[in-house]
Order: structure tokens, then sequence, then C-alpha cells
């Protein structure tokens, strides 16, 4: 008699009634997870088994899960008030001054509830100002389920120079709208807009494209997109998702000394509370109409819920601790330098690269800095390597090129034991 394990029981049930079983399709992975509790570094399954969770669910988790703090900040906001649905509260207000104190390009804020939502009306606002069409994103940022940017994301290398649409349903109009440039090459993006001269309304990136992983802008290349955009009258759009809050208070834009015209923030921003943000100059932003002027539609029922806008302001209160960017840093290093000892140790071809709180190691001898040189690695290697280490209750997302991330609850000793539980897979990977 075959018994069924209590993860089995709910995967079949949820496979029967959400399509493939999942509410997110890169939570499809395997093996399939059914988590039931979360605390600081760890989750458990349904099965009981505990791991020390360096997935932190795309990187929202930055204190940890269910930080206390954060969870009694949302308990006090929702027993006095909840949603409205007209004028400001006072908790709204506090959210936009610690912004706008922190981010340098935030002279006006609004409020949303994702990062999808955050780009959709940063493009939508660039194409009404400047009065274009084109929109330059590169080749690995993802900037959300919408359809102007749904392309060229993971994308096979034999597939690259073509548009590779990530959905089914996306209109010609929008695929055409989009230019696909190369990260780090400001030769690329001066070829496009030479291309289409007077056309392009916004430069959309990822300061540093964490969805590939890791790939760190060269000198001068952040610079050098400022510097076009300024020449030729487009908006520059940094998508801050990922790297807002979590690499700095100021995001990364404060950290490369370059300033963009706006910028997009979410995941770390509330630690895992649904809130996001779109911010910049207020010349642009004025423009929407929330406005009395403004003429670029912004809307939205839950904007601003004082579940999220509560939990953000206790994420910002957390990491104004001056130790705790520090203690992101200082474990980021570790780990980095651990499994590179590790790794040339073995006589592994790999290398373990990353920024702050984020770490990835790509089965490959030499750091890329290019979307080629990132996918020429061994990717069978790259899943194994995870896979072996969730069995031994690490959890890092099995996917190839996603990054892994690290908290405020994670420890020195969850590093070294992580570290040694590397060695003993990689030995056996080796074997």
């Amino acid at each position: 008699m075959t018994t069924v394990t209590p993860i089995e029981s709910f995967l079949e049930k949820a496979a029967g009634l959400i399509p493939g079983g999942v509410n997110t399709s890169q939570r499809r992975v395997d093996p399939a997870l059914v988590p039931v509790t979360a605390a600081g570094a760890y989750f458990e399954d349904a099965s009981g088994q505990r791991y020390l969770d360096f997935h932190c669910a795309f990187g929202p988790i930055v204190l940890g899960h269910c930080y206390p703090t954060v969870n009694r900040r949302v308990k006090e906001a929702i027993d006095s008030i909840d949603l409205l649905g007209a004028g400001i509260t006072p908790l709204e207000i506090q959210l936009a001054e610690k912004i706008a104190q922190h981010v340098p390009c935030a002279e006006r804020v609004l409020l949303c509830n994702s990062g999808t939502e955050a780009t959709y009306h940063a493009i939508r606002l660039s194409r009404a100002v400047t009065g274009r069409r084109k929109l330059v994103k590169f080749q690995g940022c993802y900037h959300g389920a919408h359809d102007a940017v749904l392309m060229n994301i993971i994308t096979p290398l034999e597939k690259l120079g073509q548009k590779d649409v990530a959905t089914a349903g996306a209109t010609a109009q929008l695929i055409d709208d989009t230019l696909i440039c190369d990260f780090n090459s400001l030769d690329s993006v001066e070829a496009a807009i030479k291309a289409h001269p007077g056309d392009v309304a916004a430069i959309i990136l990822e300061p540093i494209p964490h969805n590939v992983g890791c790939l760190m802008p060269q000198p001068g290349f952040l610079q050098g997109l400022r510097e076009i955009a300024d020449a030729n009258g487009i908006v520059l759009i940094f998508d801050e998702v990922i790297t807002g809050f979590r690499h700095s208070l100021g995001g990364y834009q404060k950290i490369a000394g370059v300033t963009p015209d706006l910028t997009t923030m979410a995941k770390a921003m509330a630690n895992g509370f649904p809130i996001a943000a779109v911010a910049g100059r207020s010349h642009l932003m004025d423009q929407f109409n929330t406005h009395p002027a403004g003429k670029v539609f912004f809307s939205g029922t839950y904007n601003a819920h004082a579940v999220g806008v509560s939990a953000a302001l206790a994420t910002i209160d957390a990491l104004e601790s001056p130790q705790a960017h520090a203690h992101l840093f200082s474990l980021g290093d570790r780990v980095r330098k651990g499994l590179n000892e590790i790794t040339a140790r073995l006589g592994i071809p790999a290398i373990t690269t990353g920024f702050g709180s984020v770490f990835v190691t790509y089965f490959r001898e030499t750091e890329p800095t290019t979307y080629v040189e990132l996918m020429r690695q061994d990717h069978d290697k790259f899943v194994a390597f995870r896979q072996g280490m969730i069995r031994r209750g690490f959890y890092q997302l099995p996917v190839s090129v996603k990054r892994n991330h690290l908290t405020l609850s994670h420890t020195v000793s969850d590093v070294d034991r992580t570290l040694e539980a590397s060695e003993d897979v990689l030995r056996r990977m080796m074997a």
C-alpha cells in the first residue's frame, strides 16, 4: 500500500483547484514546497523539515520572516485603521517623507501594490511626458508582468538578438516598441536610439540585474546612460524593486552616485508585505492625475493600505540602524569568500559573486560582465548544487542563475554551517 505524505496530499489538492498548483509560475520548482511556518531565517514545511532560507521570497525578506517589530506595527495599524478610499492618512505621509529623505531622485512619491504596477506607471508616465513610444530595456532584466517589458528575460543563447517574448497574448505594437539592448554596452543603447531618432521615451533597467543573479554594472555604464538620456530628452528609470533598501536605504543609485529621473521600489521595502512605490523628479511626478494639473492616470483601490505602509515604516526604521547594512554586507562578504575558497580548493570551475546581501555561484571560471558570459555556465551543475543543499536543509531556489539573499536574522553561524554543507555537496558532485 502506497503511503501519501502530507506534502503530496497538499500538492494533489492544490493541483485540482489552482492551475498548476501554484499562484505564481516561479513557485513551481523541484522539489515542490508546502511551507507552513516561518520565523527569522528559517521556515518549516508540511513534513516537519526545517530549512535555512536563502531564497527569501525572491528578496522581500530582508529583516527575517515574521519579524516581530514589523508584525507588531502592522497589528497596531489595523487595530486603528484599515482602508478608507478617500483622503490621505498620516501613515502615508510619514512613508513618503522617509522615501524622500533617503532616495536621491525621490522629490515626489506615489504608493501602489507591486513592482509590476510601479514599473507600468513609470513607463506610462515617460511616454506621456515625452510624447514618444519606444522603450529601451536590457537583456536579462525583469520589470514585471506587463507586456511592454515581459520579453528578453532568461533568453537562451540561440535566441539572442531576437525578440524573446515571455507570454502569449502580447500585442505586436508593444513588442515592436520595446528595444532590447545589452547590459554594460553603451554602444548598443546609442545604436538603438540612433535607429529610432526622437522616438525613445525611456530607458529602464535594474541598476544591478539581479533577475539573472548578479551582473554588476561596469565603471561608467550607469553614468553613461545618464548622459545619453540627458542628451536625447529620454526619461531614465532605475527599477530598484530588488536593490532598493536591500543594498542601501537610498537604493543602488545612492551607492553609484547616479540619479535617475524615476525609480521603482518594492520587495525589501516592507519585509514581505505587499506595497510598492514609484518616485522621481517633481516635474515628472506632478503629471500624474493625483495632482490637479496631471493628465496621467494613477489609481488603485488598495494603494497605500495601512498594512503595507506600516510594514514599510517599520522595515525602514530597522534598516536605519547603522549596524543593519553592515551586518548584511559582512555576511555577504563571508559567504562569497568562503564559497570561492571551497571551489578553488576542490578545483571546481565556479565563481561566487554578488553584492551586499546577494550571492550566487555560477559554474564558470570567471565573473560574468555580460549576459552572454553569464549564460555560458554549467546550468545542470547550478541546479544540482542547489538541490543538494535543499536535501541538507539549506533552501536556495533550484532554478538556474537565480540569486540567494541574506537577512538581518541570518548569523555568522548560519553562514559557516552553510559553507560546511556546501563543501560536502560539491565534493559529492565532483565524485
